[in-house]
């Protein structure tokens, strides 16, 4: 029996494989920048002095905006304070939920010379693990004191949000 030479047919099926063969490869498996779980959150939170525990009675207020990127655990922010008492001589991050008095945290920011009651400073942070889940579950914020007040004038729970 004679078989019939098919060239075209085998050539046909050389390139498909060929080219299976090359797309499989082409896949890349590390996908980190496509991964959602990287993007950065946006962190902020409102302080008053009615968020202290126990309650500070007070016209003083309180701003925080900032990013945090989860890959880093870095953490870039601005803080803004309006009305306290004096000048704040103390200002840092407490991990502790909403009404609780909490532990300190951190406290990357360092305290100007020139500061009064009304004011703003930016910074950076790097957290912890165990911060950062803090932080993700609404289990963090910040708090500034003042001569009058050195157990804190103002209060702002932290909250992250994409």
């Amino acid at each position: 029996m004679k078989i019939k030479n098919n060239w075209s047919g085998r050539f046909l099926v050389v390139a498909l494989v060929t080219a299976a063969a090359l797309t499989m490869t082409a896949c890349d498996k590390d996908d980190d920048d496509n991964n959602i779980d990287n993007r950065p959150y946006t962190i902020s939170g409102n302080a008053a002095g009615s968020q202290m525990v126990p309650s500070v009675a007070g016209t003083g207020t309180g701003t925080f905006n900032g990013t945090y990127n989860p890959a880093t655990r870095q953490m870039n922010y601005t803080t803004n304070w309006n009305g306290l008492t004096g000048a704040p001589t103390s200002g840092g991050f407490y991990t502790g939920a909403s009404g609780v008095a909490g532990t300190a945290a951190g406290s990357p920011w360092t305290i100007g010379t020139d500061w009064t009651g009304t004011g703003s400073t930016t910074g950076s942070w790097t957290l912890t693990q165990q911060q950062a889940t803090d932080m993700m579950n609404g289990n963090m914020y910040y708090s500034m004191g003042t001569s009058t007040n050195s157990g804190g004038e103002i209060r702002g729970q932290m909250s992250a949000t994409r």
